[in-house]
């Protein structure tokens, strides 16, 4: 089944043979999920952060489907993907999730890429399933709960659901430098979550930092790691990137000039390392 992606338009000679979209029918109801680049190249799985989707990715996709087979996934509860059963947004749970997800696509080894708290999904993942991940790439992804430097997402209560464009933008604008334009695609993706995933997506990706630190999870892990942090990020203080050098071997890199969300202000300079990265651990 082919769907199109939500705020994205061909692009003028685009290879458009391999894309695909597809809702796969799992025990726990659909997850959405969109495929590019030859399925015989090294899979990259990328996954977003809180009230995203797999738009969020799409100024990345082109520079990296050249040598991968990228996988973009929409979270339990985000885009088009059913809410979990239960309503358990742990972290824990997406990522069972997603570990059904590859496995229904017979995807059996990848480099796991996670930006913002979409790194805690892939993080989890590498801990249930070792033998998938081969290596991470965290892209803005806070490393423990006092590096946060963001807004109390509590400002926007459930009397205020769905909220207007105004609000979400108010409380999106810290995710970027200042002075970068929103798109309206990511207003609108955030506006589609119930405000039960809204809240509890954060307050999962919150418990799974308070019981512990992600460098302390990484370390015992011992995967290849890539971190990437923008140097004008407004949620987590761009210098908490240093945290992650505890772990053997990882690689840290600040993207001057961009904020919390490289993977759409700096998507060259994104991909030049995450390609760096693949070359040696895909």
């Amino acid at each position: 089944m082919t769907l199109p992606e939500s705020g994205q338009q061909p692009s003028q000679g685009r290879d458009l043979a391999s894309h695909e979209d597809s809702v796969l029918p799992l025990d726990d109801g659909g997850l959405y999920v969109c495929q590019d680049g030859p399925r015989t190249a090294p899979a990259l799985l990328l996954l977003h952060g809180s009230a995203a989707a797999v738009g969020s990715w799409r100024a990345l996709v082109p520079l990296l489907t050249t040598d991968h087979h990228v996988i973009r996934i929409d979270l339990r509860g985000h885009g088009r993907s059913a809410p979990p059963t239960g309503g358990d947004y742990t972290v824990s749970g997406q990522a069972r999730t997603v570990a059904a997800a590859l496995e229904r696509l017979g995807v059996d080894r990848l480099v796991a890429v996670g930006h913002s708290s979409g790194g805690y999904a892939a993080t989890a993942l590498a801990e249930l399933r070792p033998d998938l991940v081969t290596g991470l790439v965290l892209v803005d992804t806070g490393p423990s709960l006092d590096a946060f430097d963001g807004p109390d997402s509590a400002a926007i209560g459930p009397e205020q659901w769905p909220p207007s464009d105004a609000m979400l933008r108010m409380f999106a604008s810290t995710g970027f430098r200042e002075g970068f334009e929103i798109p309206q695609d990511l207003v609108d993706d955030a506006r589609t979550m119930t405000y039960e995933a809204f809240v509890g997506t954060q307050e999962a990706a919150r418990a799974y930092l308070a019981e512990r630190t992600l460098p302390d999870r990484l370390a015992v892990l011992g995967k290849p790691l890539q971190v990437v942090f923008g140097d004008q990020d407004r949620r987590w203080r761009p210098s908490s990137a240093a945290d992650y050098r505890k772990v053997p071997g990882a690689r840290v890199a600040w993207l001057p000039g961009s904020g919390h969300t490289p993977i759409l202000e700096d998507p060259a300079g994104t991909a030049a390392l995450l390609l760096a990265f693949t070359a040696s651990h895909a």
